[in-house]
């Protein structure tokens, strides 16, 4: 319960600090250019408010509900969908009154704000903790590898020198993120037997290791032994104790974690073979996996030195360069993920709160929780460009037409599409949501 509160403690402060800038990139440019606003809440206020109190023109407040947040500019449809309004003549301080590039300056403004807040947190936190990067040298038993890089001539116990000729001292990024989200031609790595061997790497492999479910493809290898066994599953089955070490499966000797996990997913036979070191005394057992190729078991890593890191400090000028390009990396890997979401098997693993959550650590801990954060605007910046009525996207996309045809849409019209966009994102929360109960009642089950 602890960890739970721990971890939704930071989630709610992480969103509410969102919102709140998010908005305010609207508020200001509609200050500014004289546009009267109404409301400014964070959370949406359905039939009553937590908090409210009016200065000057506008209404500030807190509302109820956690999804969200919004500012009411007077003379446009949204949230509001305010028809009494807009059947009145339009006024000189109302939003529909003002020239359209001011109009969509205003809307572009919370998507602006994400992105400079993403940029900023990016800076605070190369200058004040820095980054890790890790040495080829530091990965003291190499990294395990999935079948598909096998195939392209990565070998188990690869170290990697370089990528498309940056050392991998200067590969402050985790390797996955290379692989399936940038385009890079080679990787250059020394094999267990001190080889050195360029590796060409195809424009697809990502795609490749996605459909073929071996993510996450390449990690350091650590010996291991079962630390959980889940009742009910085929390892509890089978007789399976905690603190039993795997030494082979199917014939296959196991030193590693991911000799475990490649031999598991790559045996050709319904049933494995697994050979266990109990307190010095080997023991068979016969297992039949779940048909996602899974035993019921939860391991712990028992060399803690098995990978080590080494922290690059910067100077304020470096970290303002670094925090830019780590803001620009950042928006582009998270682009490239749509090419794997827009797919049957990216669009069932979509989550929702409870994902999010997840990705908080345990322990309250600030460098995490600004890098989450930094992330989650960048994530809320992007998802508000998208082409949706009710996002800032579709306001976007419709003044971007009145601006290269000369003629406004209809307010009618622009009710209609709120309307229909507000049904999309509903269920796309809803999907996204339910996504996250259905796997909480399978662990539930299982």
């Amino acid at each position: 319960m602890t960890v739970f509160i721990i971890k939704a403690a930071q989630l709610f402060l992480s969103l509410s600090i969102l919102v709140v800038l998010h908005e305010l990139g609207h508020f200001i440019p509609a200050k500014l250019f004289k546009t009267k606003v109404e409301k400014f809440y964070l959370f949406f206020d359905v039939k009553f408010s937590l908090f409210k109190k009016k200065i000057g023109e506008t209404v500030y407040g807190i509302g109820w509900l956690p999804l969200g947040g919004y500012v009411k500019i007077a003379g446009m449809i949204d949230e509001s969908m305010d028809k009494e309004q807009m059947a009145k003549p339009p006024q000189p301080w109302e939003f529909r009154s003002k020239p359209s590039w001011q109009r969509l300056i205003i809307m572009l403004g919370g998507v602006f704000m994400n992105f400079v807040l993403a940029f900023f947190l990016y800076m605070i936190i190369l200058f004040t903790w820095g980054t890790n990067y890790v040495a080829k040298d530091d990965v003291k038993y190499g990294y395990g590898v999935s079948k598909t890089l096998e195939d392209y001539g990565f070998q188990q116990g690869d170290k990697i020198i370089s990528i498309d000729g940056q050392p991998a001292e200067e590969l402050t990024e985790g390797i996955v993120k290379y692989l399936m989200f940038r385009d890079i031609d080679n990787i250059k790595v020394e094999h267990e037997n001190g080889s050195i061997e360029e590796i060409k790497i195809p424009e697809d492999i990502g795609k490749q290791l996605f459909e073929a479910g071996d993510l996450p493809g390449i990690e350091p290898r650590s010996p291991f032994q079962i630390e959980v066994v889940t009742e009910g599953l085929p390892a509890a089955i089978a007789g399976l104790q905690a603190n039993d070490k795997i030494i082979g499966v199917n014939g296959n000797p196991v030193a590693y974690s991911t000799d475990f996990t490649y031999h598991l997913k790559n045996s050709v036979s319904e049933d494995i073979l697994l050979e266990i070191d109990r307190n010095g005394e080997k023991k068979e057992f016969t297992i039949t996996p779940t048909e996602d190729r899974k035993i019921g078991i939860e391991y712990s890593k028992t060399d803690p030195e098995f990978i080590k890191y080494t922290n690059r400090e910067y100077t304020l000028a470096e970290s303002i360069s670094g925090g830019f390009s780590k803001g620009y990396w950042e928006i582009k890997d998270y682009l490239a993920q749509f090419q794997y979401i827009f797919t049957k098997k990216g669009a069932s693993q979509i989550g929702g709160f409870a994902a999010i959550g997840q990705m908080f650590p345990s322990e309250w801990n600030w460098q995490a929780f600004w890098y989450l954060t930094a992330f989650l605007s960048i994530m809320l910046g992007v998802l508000n460009l998208l082409p949706i009525p009710a996002l800032d996207g579709g306001h976007v996309m419709f003044l971007l037409y009145e601006m290269i045809s000369g003629r406004k849409p209809g307010d009618k019209f622009m009710e209609y599409a709120q309307l229909v966009g507000f049904v999309i994102l509903i269920g796309l929360v809803l999907y996204a949501n339910g996504n996250d109960a259905f796997k909480a009642i399978q662990e539930w089950l299982n």
